[in-house]
């Protein structure tokens, strides 16, 4: 059995990430878990959980690149830019033609500046965003380089007998990117407002929805519950190198390895192909950033 790696969960909604990695603890029955990249409440799918010595990739995992499939109403807003907070106005939005949607959407593509949506787990003076907003405080959260990659609508809808506009969408964005915030501002280019009603994370880096397991497929596994161990996840997420013998005795007590001009960072193998260490290359070096195999 497996005890060190990563699991790809389909998170459901209705738990935060920290409950789901306090679910994991309980399955894999260690304390070593940690997740790579918050999801909201509301929102479901891909959440990335390491186990033991595969906590050390969570790092490099938060900094992937994460695809989303999401619906945005337009027409009302909420204090937390999606539906689990409270309607704080609402604008007829049934005047809105598609063009315009599609419009406000494509000035969201590319390298942006975003503003993080109010109620966020971003610290503001040591504090967090989301208890300053509940106690009453107004908060300014400065913008953030962001990089949307690609943004497609996949199909508008007009519920009958309201003045609502409901947006479905697919993105693939940077790490750091609020999909909440892309439809508040959406809603605010268009002067209806605007919320997320839907978001389901489909991948995070290579690894997406097919490779995922619910939590109830844990449970029955348990305590068997890693899918990727420790070497094929670090295969997913890095470029490749393997070591020779001597250079792996190097690298196991944390020495640095010829450069080889691989772009890093990148993961470097053992002969009989066991992960040895993440390293990135350095004034003719290759220095470990962190050292995965036991020396």
């Amino acid at each position: 059995m497996n005890t060190d790696g990563l699991i790809v969960v389909d998170k459901p909604a209705g738990m935060t990430s920290h409950d789901v990695v306090a679910r994991i603890r309980r399955l894999a029955k260690t304390r070593r878990v940690g997740h790579g990249g918050t999801l909201d409440p509301m929102a479901t799918g891909v959440l990335i959980i390491g186990v033991n010595r595969a906590t050390r990739l969570l790092t490099y995992v938060i900094g992937a690149e994460k695809s989303y499939a999401a619906t945005i109403r337009l027409g009302e807003s909420t204090i937390t830019d999606d539906a689990e907070g409270d309607v704080t106005a609402t604008v007829p939005a049934g005047h809105v033609t598609d063009e315009a949607i599609r419009a406000g959407l494509a000035v969201q593509v590319g390298e942006i500046d975003q503003v993080p949506s109010a109620v966020s787990a971003i610290k503001i003076n040591g504090e967090r965003a989301y208890k300053r907003v509940r106690d009453g405080e107004t908060v300014e959260i400065p913008a953030r380089r962001i990089t949307v990659y690609r943004l497609d609508v996949l199909d508008i809808r007009r519920p009958a007998g309201r003045e609502v506009v409901d947006v479905d969408i697919e993105v693939t964005c940077s790490s750091g990117t609020y999909i909440r915030a892309v439809a508040r501002d959406l809603g605010t280019t268009l002067g209806v407002g605007g919320h997320l009603t839907a978001l389901r994370r489909t991948a995070v880096g290579g690894m997406t929805l097919d490779a995922a397991s619910t939590l109830a497929e844990l449970e029955e596994r348990a305590p068997d519950v890693i899918g990727l161990p420790l070497a094929e996840a670090a295969r997913r997420a890095f470029p490749q190198r393997v070591a020779n013998e001597e250079e792996t005795r190097v690298l196991r007590h944390g020495g640095p390895l010829p450069a080889v001009g691989i772009e890093g960072p990148y993961a470097v193998f053992d002969p009989a192909g066991e992960v040895l260490a993440v390293v990135s290359e350095r004034d003719g070096r290759a220095r470990a950033e962190i050292v995965l195999a036991p020396a």
